[in-house]
C-alpha cells in the first residue's frame, strides 16, 4: 500500500462485478474514500459484507439506466458530506448478464431490438447521465476526473471463432456501446478542460473470471502476453488514472490488454 489515493473520494458505478469489486478493494487499500454503487442483490450484499465496517466506504443502490436514480444518488452523496473528485463509469451489461446463466445466446439475426436497447441504455446512456450529473453538481466546483470504462472490443473487431462451441458469444451491442464510451470521453475532455476536470478511458482486455481452459487457450493465442488478465492487473492501471500522477492526461484511451490491440 502506498496511499497513492489519499485525499481522493471515488464514486464507482457497477461496483459488484469482478472488476468493480476489485477497484473498490484496491482503492480503499490505497487510502481513498470509496462510494460504491450497484443494483441490489447478492453482489451488493457481498460488497457491504466485505467493507461495510470501513469508515471510508459507503454503498448506495443504483440502476444506472434509471435517470431519476442517477440524479438522486448524487444528491444523496453530497447531502451525506461526500464530495467525489474521481468518478468511475464502470456499470455495464455484458451478453452473459443479459441472457442469464444457462439461457441460449442468440445469433445476430435473432437479436431483439429490446435487448440491444437495454444494453445501450445501461452501457452508454447510463454513463452519459452520470457525466451529465457530474456537470451539474461537481465540475467547476472542485478539481475532478471521470474515468470511462470501455473494452478491448471498443476499437477492435471481435474474433468470433474463439466463441465457437462456447455457452456465450461476442455480443454486438456490447462492443458498439463501448466504442461510444470513448466518443463520450473525448467530447467531454475538451468541454470540461477549462473547468478543472479531466476525462479518460480505460479499455480492459480479456479478464479471467472462471473461464474454461479451452477458452483461455483460444484467447491467449490472440494476446502478446499469451494469457488473460488478472483483475488486479486492470486495477493497477485504474489506480494510476485515479491518482494525481495522471493529472496531465485527458481525452486519452489506455489499453490494458496484454498486447491484444498491438498485433
Amino acid at each position: 500500500m502506498t496511499d497513492q489515493l489519499k485525499g481522493r473520494t471515488v464514486f464507482i458505478t457497477g461496483s459488484g462485478g469482478v472488476l468493480g469489486s476489485t477497484y473498490v478493494r484496491r482503492m480503499l487499500a490505497e487510502g481513498a474514500r470509496v462510494i460504491a454503487s450497484d443494483l441490489p442483490g447478492k453482489r451488493a450484499d457481498a460488497l457491504v459484507e466485505a467493507h461495510g465496517k470501513n469508515a471510508n466506504f459507503r454503498f448506495y443502490p443504483l440502476d444506472v439506466s434509471d435517470e431519476d436514480q442517477v440524479t438522486e444518488i448524487f444528491a444523496r452523496i453530497l447531502k451525506d458530506g461526500w464530495e467525489p473528485n474521481v468518478v468511475l463509469n464502470n456499470a455495464a451489461i455484458t451478453g452473459e448478464l443479459l441472457m442469464g446463466a444457462g439461457q441460449p445466446f442468440p445469433d445476430f439475426a435473432d437479436l431483439k431490438v429490446s435487448d440491444w436497447e437495454k444494453t445501450m441504455r445501461t452501457n452508454l446512456t447510463g454513463p452519459f447521465m452520470v457525466a451529465r450529473q457530474m456537470d451539474r453538481d461537481i465540475v467547476g466546483k472542485w478539481p475532478c476526473t471521470l474515468i470511462n470504462v470501455a473494452s478491448m472490443y471498443a476499437l477492435n473487431g471481435a474474433h468470433h471463432r474463439i466463441y465457437e462451441g462456447m455457452p456465450f458469444k461476442n455480443f454486438s451491442a456490447y462492443g458498439v456501446s463501448k466504442a461510444g464510451i470513448h466518443g463520450l470521453t473525448v467530447w467531454l475532455a475538451g468541454y470540461w478542460a477549462k473547468r478543472g476536470a479531466t476525462v479518460n478511458t480505460i479499455a480492459p482486455g480479456a479478464v479471467f473470471n472462471g473461464h474454461s481452459e479451452e477458452f483461455q487457450r483460444r484467447v491467449g493465442e490472440l494476446i502478446m502476453l499469451d494469457r488473460m488478465a488478472k483483475p488486479d492487473e486492470i486495477a493497477d492501471a485504474m489506480l494510476f488514472l485515479a491518482s494525481p500522477a495522471a493529472g496531465y492526461m485527458t481525452g486519452q484511451l489506455l489499453n490494458v490488454d496484454g498486447g491484444f490491440s498491438g498485433w
